[in-house]
C-alpha cells in the first residue's frame, strides 16, 4: 500500500514538474536572483537530476556522494533539460514500480567517501524528505524565478494567480 501511494503522489508530482519545467523559455535560463543563487538553467537542471538519485534511494541503503556521477547534459535550451527530466522520471517510475515495501523501513544513510553528511534515519522518511519535499522546494524556488522575469507559470495545486484574477472577473 505504501509503495502505490508513493507512485501515486510520484505520477502526479512528476506531470506538476513536467508543466513548469516546460513553461521555461530560453530567454529565463541565466537568470538569477543573487549572483551566489543557481541561474534558471542551473535550478532546472537540479529539478531533473533528483529524479536520478530514486535508484540509490530506494535500492541502496547507503548514498556515496564521493561515487556519484551525473552527466546534466547541455543546460543551455530548456528542451534539452525537459528531456533530461523526462529521461529520468521514467528510470525513476521504474524504480518505485519495482522496489520492495519491505525495505522502506531499512536505515538509509548519505555519506561522502565513508563520512555520514545526512543524518541515518529510515528509507520511506528519506523517500519523502528527499526525494518528494527537496522537489516542491525547489520548484517553489524555480517558480519564484520565473515570475521574477516576467515569465508565465503553471497552475499546480488549483489555478495560479492569473487565472484566478480572471476568475473573480
Amino acid at each position: 500500500m505504501i509503495k502505490q501511494a508513493l507512485l501515486g503522489e510520484f505520477l502526479h508530482e512528476a506531470e506538476n514538474t513536467r508543466k513548469l519545467l516546460s513553461m521555461i523559455p530560453d530567454s529565463a535560463l541565466a537568470y538569477r536572483p543573487q549572483p551566489h543563487l543557481w541561474s534558471v538553467a542551473q535550478l532546472a537542471s537540479h529539478v531533473a537530476e533528483v529524479y536520478n538519485w530514486y535508484e540509490g534511494t530506494f535500492n541502496q541503503d547507503e548514498f556515496d556522494m564521493a561515487t556519484y556521477s551525473y552527466d546534466k547534459g547541455d543546460i543551455s535550451k530548456a528542451a534539452n533539460i525537459l528531456q533530461k527530466f523526462e529521461e529520468n522520471v521514467a528510470k525513476a517510475k521504474a524504480v518505485i514500480e519495482n522496489s520492495d515495501e519491505a525495505q522502506y523501513m531499512n536505515i538509509w544513510t548519505m555519506s561522502m567517501g565513508g563520512n555520514a553528511i545526512m543524518s541515518p534515519m529510515p528509507k520511506v522518511q528519506v523517500i519523502r524528505g528527499f526525494l518528494y519535499n527537496h522537489m516542491y522546494h525547489h520548484r517553489g524556488e524555480l517558480i519564484a524565478h520565473l515570475r521574477a522575469t516576467g515569465n508565465k507559470v503553471p497552475s499546480l495545486y488549483g489555478p495560479n494567480y492569473e487565472e484566478s484574477q480572471r476568475m473573480q472577473s
